[in-house]
């Protein structure tokens, strides 16, 4: 695997001409999808399997399927996900109902995405939302209890990886007391470390071996009162890597959002130095791409060792019957609609 650190996007339903060109030369490390690249199950099926043919190997290729408001794949082609927050509603009634619902889901967007050739969902959300927080989390989180959210968040990935798909945990170390949407504008925390490590960063503490990782492109002011995670080492080092204790491959969250500062080269850089593993780029402008690509080196030493572990994570689908199952999920979701 010869590959550049940097996951890119593309434009449309195919790649084009110029879009082929860039990937032969760039070598992106991954290809994350959205709902323009988004038509069919044929479509989709032709459209990751020619951004592998065309790098010439099983590069992962990723995408945004939480349920709720952040769902690339959906109806009529794809069935409907509730929001993180109807898997908490469960736990809070019984527990194990919560885990088991919340892993249920995870199998079955696997399956959706395997069949697809998609084997990397950004998933699962360990945020911990508080009250005057940014909407921009809301219900995609899995409660405002630490070990709450882990222990979903875990089942969520679980499911996932039993699936054959990997999960990238995120936004490390936390975007649910951020007071801005940070597509947007850079949101500040100026939260005590001490309560931040108690609440927010203590979420991501049972999930550190999960094999990816995105960062939160959030200021928390009582660590590193000028530099984003994404973009700070101290962050990295200090928080993700050392008191969280993820030593999986870190990427960006994408660098083109409204929350960092300086060109897009420069912000891949950043990133990069900080400590991210592979910047990602989402908006499929070719132009920014090619500055993101001649800022991001090919992939060596401690995240090269990374990204292949992550890749050794990737297994096969275990035995399981899709029909049976999504019945139930959808029995024990409508029944908690009803209590609702």
């Amino acid at each position: 695997m010869a590959a550049r650190a940097f996951i890119t996007g593309l434009a449309g339903l195919e790649v084009s001409a110029n879009e082929r060109a860039f990937l032969r030369e760039a070598q992106p490390w991954g290809l994350i999808i959205f709902k323009r690249n988004v038509s069919t199950h044929a479509q989709v099926q032709a459209f990751a399997r020619s951004f592998r043919d065309i790098l010439g190997w099983e590069a992962p290729v990723l995408v945004d399927q939480e349920g709720g408001r952040v769902q690339r794949l959906g109806p009529p082609q794809w069935p409907v996900y509730p929001p993180g927050a109807r898997y908490s509603a469960i736990y809070d009634r019984e527990p194990a109902a919560g885990l088991a619902a919340a892993r249920l889901a995870g199998r079955l967007i696997a399956a959706d995405l395997h069949a697809l050739g998609i084997d990397v969902d950004c998933l699962p959300i360990a945020d911990v939302p508080v009250v005057d927080g940014d909407p921009v989390i809301g219900d995609r989180a899995y409660g405002s209890e630490p070990a709450k959210v882990a222990a979903i968040a875990g089942a969520i990935a679980h499911g996932l990886l039993a699936g054959g798909v990997l999960p990238v945990l995120k936004h490390l170390p936390g975007h649910g007391r951020a007071t801005a949407d940070s597509h947007a504008r850079l949101p500040v925390v100026d939260t005590d470390r001490a309560i931040l490590e108690a609440s927010d960063f203590a979420a991501f503490r049972p999930l550190a071996q999960l094999p990816l990782g995105m960062t939160a492109h959030v200021v928390f002011s009582a660590i590193d009162p000028v530099a984003p995670a994404t973009t700070s080492v101290t962050m990295v080092r200090e928080v993700i890597r050392g008191f969280i204790g993820f030593q999986g491959l870190l990427m960006s969250d994408d660098v083109s959002m409204g929350a960092l500062s300086g060109t897009i080269p420069e912000r891949s850089r950043a990133a990069l130095a900080a400590g991210c593993d592979v910047v990602l780029h989402c908006n499929g402008d070719l132009a920014e791409m090619t500055a993101v690509a001649g800022a991001a080196p090919m992939l060596s030493g401690a995240a090269a060792k990374r990204a292949e572990a992550a890749l050794a994570a990737r297994s096969a689908p275990q035995d399981f019957d899709v029909e049976a199952a999504r019945k139930i999920f959808d029995e024990t979701i409508a029944q908690r609609n009803k209590v609702s």
